[in-house]
């Protein structure tokens, strides 16, 4: 019984029947109003895609270095990817 739910019964919002589906209407039938509530964008939003995107690459470290920036915790190749830019300076 661990990952089971209950099962909730409500009024106000009783589970479909088969004659509640062969009276729904595809979702291009619909009114406006209720389609633009279920509208869902594709892709990506606009302008979250960056410009100059980084590039996957397989690179040697040693493994002391690599530990010392795993140890730093989430964001550790940013924090490489940081110390190898200001060594470019």
């Amino acid at each position: 019984m661990g990952g089971e739910r209950p099962i909730v019964f409500d009024d106000d919002n009783p589970e479909w029947t088969e004659e509640d589906f062969a009276r729904a209407l595809p979702i291009e039938e619909a009114p406006e109003i209720l389609r633009a509530a279920f509208a869902q964008p594709r892709g990506r939003p606009k302008g979250s895609t960056k410009a100059a995107a980084k590039q996957s690459i397989s690179l040697r470290l040693d493994p002391d270095v690599l530990a010392y920036f795993r140890a730093t915790g989430p964001g550790w190749q940013s924090r490489i990817n940081e110390v190898l830019r200001k060594a470019m300076a």
